[in-house]
């Protein structure tokens, strides 16, 4: 704060006279604090509790015990209560017919707390004289219930669940329980009644559907019936008539006929090869399974066995060898015969199976054309079947639907899709007023008023303000200006501390901003203060923001100590809400150290290598809003090849930052041009705990370089009187 006037000054709020004015009223405070307390303790002690008790109810698909698993699984999957439908039974809940419902059923009109308006009150009548009132008797008993009703009523669907709560607020303990139970139970009569409603009107609607499908479902088979007798479709089969029957029977036989007929073609062939070429008839199949084959055979050996006998005996022209030998002639001729006479069989059969084989294709040739005039015949027929069909499935579904519907049309056979989970029981404690609570608010809303109220008058009668100055009088105001030195007449360093002056010239020492001194203090040596050259971190950082500097390198002779003045100077501007970043150039990496959350961040190095983009080499400072580049950790050597390219990363940072601070360490004049050239940025000298001669040396050899002016910066912040604990980095 300030105030105004003459002598214009400083004003600073007196925290501890604050609280010391409270202190000295705290016996008004705590009477106050006690006096509302025992008021609000004493007001809610005469409200009349109000009792609030709740029914839940579990909304779901229910099926009586009857039903088959197909249907109350259909029916389930018909009935899925989602958000919405919740939402609706919550409404139904709330409609008007329902709470009216539950109010005749509990006599509710006869309760004075449903209808106040029965008992006016004088105010009340004298209000309604003058017309500033409605007469609440205008209405009729029951929409003044109704509405005192919904004014205690709390319905709501329990988050994230079909639950339904049902609250209810009462005087009577007894009754804020037993009004959400009357709900829950007529709500659950009003659905279950609802269902059975649905299935007497289902059952009404079917009953003549069901009549009219039976007439349609008998003309439809009949007209079946009489297609297909007219066209001679008898059916053998499911799928199949006669003539398509008969067609497959008949090319199955001649299938088997001409197999017959082959093989007894083949048995011929076989026997008359055989006979032909001279082979012996009982090779042959047919001929060995003959019988008379078979006796001539069993008589041929016979006599070859006594020819064998009588050989052994008799000589060939004996009467009895020639006798036997002779039979035996014959008994071989009459085997031949016999094969013969099978040839004959065989060669009738294939002839028999030829002629068979020809009437069954004339008799399947005849059948085709049957066929083909049976199945142009069959597409009406099947049209009047699919017709039928379709007639008799509706009507199957129908009668089932309706014995179902007639089976729920009894009391207590369709469920409510609902439950109730949480009964409403008498409450045991009031739900308003909560006396202690509500005295414990009061009392402490109390006592903080009136610590506002007491801090407030305090601030506005001004004894809370107290001056910045403890002497009450007007402070000096003075600047502090860096201190820049031409580089050629380098005798800031020898006419402070050199052991042989340095002769100075006028341009020895240029003052950017002189020294301002109050002129009402007139016990402070203005010349001294004026003459006494301004080294520190806080005269650096003033001259920079006053200048508008956008560029400034920093040289630290004396290494890792100068670097450390370097940052606090980036961490001060930052405080004076410049945006700056510091580019770490040092070898030792000593702002990275000092700034840096991690040594392993990507930095100026890997930037100038070209091994990451350069948005990641920006990062925040750790006690600061001051932003640091690192120096990261590539190859020093391959990062020193892209060198040409810090040139332009400094002009793109210049856009998005007020001032680019660049800390090259111990460098000297030639790295400093390879960074920025010799004109368009400032040179800092960070030179603290650094010897005058080096002072001296480093200011030569910049000069020599063409560098003219170059601020000094010892690194010393200064502090001030009224503020000695103040740090400025």
């Amino acid at each position: 704060m300030s105030g105004s006037g003459s002598a214009q000054q400083d004003v600073d709020i007196d925290l501890g006279g604050l609280f010391r004015a409270v202190w000295d009223r705290r016996v008004k405070v705590l009477l106050a604090t006690a006096c509302v307390a025992a008021l609000a303790f004493g007001a809610a002690k005469m409200i009349s509790p109000d009792y609030e008790s709740e029914t839940r109810v579990l909304i779901e698909s229910r099926e009586p015990e009857f039903s088959g698993p197909n249907q109350a699984s259909q029916a389930g999957a018909d009935r899925v209560f989602d958000e919405s439908g919740i939402l609706s039974q919550v409404q139904v809940l709330k409609s008007a017919d329902l709470i009216k419902q539950v109010a005749r059923n509990m006599k509710l009109h006869e309760v004075k707390e449903f209808d106040p308006s029965a008992a006016p009150s004088a105010l009340s009548d004298l209000l309604v004289m003058l017309g500033l009132k409605k007469n609440p008797l205008e209405l009729p008993p029951e929409e003044r219930v109704l509405k005192e009703f919904n004014s205690k009523l709390q319905v709501y669907q329990v988050e994230k669940s079909r639950v339904i709560a049902i609250g209810f607020t009462s005087k009577d303990r007894q009754l804020a329980a037993a009004v959400p139970n009357e709900m829950a139970k007529v709500f659950l009569t009003l659905q279950s009644g609802a269902k059975l409603d649905t299935n007497s009107e289902a059952t009404r609607w079917l009953e003549p559907e069901i009549a009219n499908l039976r007439e349609k479902v008998r003309d439809a088979e009949a007209k079946v019936a009489a297609y297909r007798a007219s066209s001679d479709l008898l059916p053998t089969g499911e799928t199949t008539n006669f003539a398509t029957r008969q067609l497959t029977d008949i090319s199955t036989e001649l299938t088997r006929v001409r197999g017959e007929r082959a093989n007894a073609e083949a048995r011929a062939a076989g026997v008359r090869s055989a006979l032909a070429s001279g082979r012996a008839p009982d090779t042959i199949t047919d001929v060995v399974g003959s019988q008379m084959i078979q006796r001539l055979k069993e008589t041929e050996a016979n006599l070859q066995a006594q020819v064998a006998d009588l050989s052994t005996t008799l000589l060939d022209g004996h009467p009895r060898l020639k006798a036997l030998k002779s039979q035996l002639e014959g008994i071989r001729g009459q085997i031949r015969v016999e094969t013969r006479k099978i040839l004959t069989s065989l060669e009738n059969e294939a002839q028999v199976a030829d002629l068979r084989e020809q009437q069954l294709v004339q008799q399947l040739n005849a059948l085709k054309a049957q066929s083909a005039q049976a199945g142009e015949e069959e597409v009406g027929l099947r049209a009047l079947e699919r017709e039928a069909t379709a007639q008799r499935q509706l009507l199957e579904t129908y009668l089932a639907r309706y014995r179902e519907a007639t089976s729920r049309t009894v009391e207590n056979a369709t469920p409510a899709d609902a439950r109730v989970i949480s009964s409403a029981v008498v409450p045991t404690s009031a739900s308003f007023p909560k006396v202690l609570p509500i005295t414990i608010v009061a009392a402490l809303a109390t006592f903080l008023l009136s610590c506002v109220v007491i801090m407030l008058g305090e601030l506005f009668s001004g004894r809370a303000l107290r001056p910045v100055s403890s002497a009450g009088e007007p402070l000096p105001v003075r600047t502090r200006p860096a201190i820049a030195a031409s580089a050629p007449d380098v005798g800031i360093a020898a006419a402070n501390a050199a052991p042989d002056p340095v002769p100075l010239d006028s341009d020895a020492v240029d003052l950017l901003s002189p020294v301002d001194v109050s002129k009402a203090d007139e016990d402070v040596d203005t010349s001294a203060v004026a003459n006494e050259p301004d080294f520190s971190i806080e005269a650096v950082a003033e001259h920079l923001r006053t200048t508008n500097v956008s560029i400034a390198i920093s040289v630290s002779p004396g290494g890792d100590e100068g670097s450390t003045a370097t940052v606090m100077l980036a961490r001060l501007l930052a405080e004076a809400e410049l945006k700056v970043v510091l580019i770490d150039l040092t070898g030792s990496a000593c702002p990275t150290r000092l700034m840096a959350r991690s040594s392993q961040l990507p930095g100026i190095t890997n930037l100038l290598a070209g091994e990451v983009p350069f948005t990641e080499t920006i990062h925040a400072d750790r006690f600061s809003d001051a932003h640091i580049i690192p120096q990261g950790d590539a190859d020093p050597r391959q990062a020193m090849r892209g060198i040409e390219r810090l040139k332009m990363i400094i002009g793109a940072l210049t856009n998005a930052y007020d001032l680019v601070l660049i800390e090259c360490g111990p460098a000297d004049e030639m790295a400093v041009e390879k960074i920025v050239g010799r004109d368009g940025a400032e040179i800092i000298l960070s030179a603290p705990s650094v010897s005058d001669e080096r002072i001296v040396e480093v200011l030569t050899g910049f000069g020599a370089a063409g560098y003219r002016d170059i601020v000094l910066m010892t690194g010393q912040v200064q502090s001030d009187p009224d503020y000695p604990d103040r740090d400025a980095a």
